[in-house]
Order: C-alpha cells, then structure tokens, then sequence
C-alpha cells in the first residue's frame, strides 16, 4: 500500500461508516463478497462505467466492472464523476496528495493532474468541491482492494454541457496517450422512477452504451438530462476510451434499487459496463 507523504494532502473518507463498512475488515469481506464469481476479461479494458449508491445497493452491480479488470494492470486510475454539491462551470480536479480509504490510502497522480490542467483549461484545482462528494468516493473501497499501488486521479464534472463534456473526453485522451489508464465513469440512472418506468429510461442509456455511442448518449442526455445523474462524465469517458483503443461495449450488469429493499414504487437504475477491445473469449475462464 502505497502511503501519502508527509505534509501532503489527504481527503478523508466522509463515506465512510454509513455509505459503506468503516472497519477495514468488514469492509473487505463485503467487497469479497459482491467479487465472489465475478468473472474477469481477458482482453484489453480501457474504461468501465460503475455507479454510486451505497455499497449494499449498487455493491453488486459495481463489483461486476471491478472484477472484470481485476487481473489486468494499469498505472493510474482516472475517475470522472458527477458533483452532487455544487454547481460550477467545468471540471474540478483533485490534483494532490491522496485519498483516504478504511483500507489504506490511494495516492493522486500530481504529475497526470499537471498535465490536464494545462491541455484543458477547464480543468482546475479545487479541492472543495470534492470535499462532501460521494460519486468518486464510491469508487474508491473496490481500487483500495483490487489496485492499491495504482495512482488515481480524481475529476468532478460541474455543469454537464456538451461542450465541456467533449473537451474533457479529448483532453484525457491527449494526456493519457501512451499510458495504461483504467477510466471509470461514475453515475447512477434515473432515480426514483416507479420500475418499470425507470427500466424504459435505463433503456436509453443502455442502449447507447452497448452500441458505444457516445454521441448518441449526449443527444439523449441533451433532450432530457434525467438520464442519469453522471450522464456527462460517461460521455467524457467514452469519448476519451473510444480514442484511446476502447473500440468495442459490454454491458455486464444492470438493476435497481428495488432488487435489495424489495421496493419498486420508487427505484434507482445502476449498470455497470466496460468498453475495450474486445472479442470471443473476452472473459478468461473461471478460477
């Protein structure tokens, strides 16, 4: 585990203790648990979509993203999520020090962050904005278990306009050039959607992320943004994994808020998906 420098500056895990297990070993077992079966790929991913609810509710449909590239090797993280706190123009970056988890910290990529800021001005240095933010922290538990050593970076997108959204896919895609990134896009679907009203709306997104769409995925998100509450990041990564090798879209789960409280008058949709190069035999044989 790779442990934050003196003097540096570390995020701690707000989520900690109600989003999901504060213990360490509670927490490990959960993650075991949602891990247990998951089957990984054996091809090339360079990007996954996973959501943000509390690890019981979307644990499951997450995990299917993570274990599908827990055996293959990167040398940062790039997280690309909504911000549910504040409303700002552009993206805010994280661009220092680390990110605390129960199982150890995850340290930032300064150099990565140096680099983004300067391709794409839209991208600034704003620490208080990540402050309260769940939407990447859900994410942090699976890389604190699956890639510890591996740096992240952790980017927040402000307003969703489809300008700042394709500048970011394009910049990620300059900067990360000759690298071997993991992108995770995270975001939830429609929320609080009788189920079979959400499944219609899930459709959507679905749909356009099979096809590997992101086009597609923004003119929808445009005509009615309630899509998904993380509809731009995916667009960004999308774009950005399409440029950097990401040719070919699995959806690998799907569901609702309902398959865990028994509830369906009032559902929130999770899918996980990956986007790489992909072929027959893209998973490798269970254990």
């Amino acid at each position: 585990m790779v442990e934050p420098k003196a003097g540096s500056a570390v995020r701690p895990a707000v989520c900690a203790g109600s989003w999901y297990p504060a213990d360490a070993d509670a927490l490990r077992s959960a993650l075991e648990a949602y891990l247990a079966g998951v089957e990984p790929m054996v091809n090339r991913v360079r990007a996954v979509v996973s959501p943000h609810a509390g690890l019981m509710y979307s644990g499951a449909i997450a995990a299917r993203a993570y274990g599908a590239v827990s055996r293959q090797r990167y040398d940062v993280v790039v997280l690309v999520g909504p911000s549910h706190f504040h409303r700002f123009e552009g993206v805010a970056v994280w661009g220092h020090g680390s990110f605390d988890t129960p199982l150890g910290a995850l340290t930032i990529d300064t150099g990565l962050a140096a680099d983004l800021r300067a391709a794409a001005p839209l991208v600034r240095e704003s620490p208080r904005v990540h402050e309260r933010e769940h939407s990447l922290e859900l994410q942090l538990p699976f890389l604190a278990r699956l890639f510890p050593d591996v740096p992240i970076l952790p980017l927040l997108v402000g307003h969703q306009q489809a300008a700042t959204v394709a500048a970011l896919g394009n910049a990620l895609a300059q900067v990360l050039h000759g690298r071997e990134p993991l992108l995770v896009a995270s975001s939830d679907l429609s929320h609080y959607q009788d189920r079979d009203t959400a499944a219609r709306l899930d459709a959507v997104v679905v749909g356009h992320v099979e096809r590997n769409d992101p086009d597609g995925l923004q003119a929808s998100l445009t005509a009615d943004p309630s899509h998904a509450c993380g509809g731009g990041p995916m667009v960004a990564v999308m774009r950005a994994a399409r440029r950097l090798g990401g040719t070919h879209a699995r959806v690998l789960g799907y569901g609702d808020s309902g398959d865990v409280t028994g509830d369906t008058s009032h559902v929130v949709g999770y899918l996980s998906a990956a986007f790489g190069e992909f072929g027959d035999g893209a998973h490798a044989r269970p254990a």
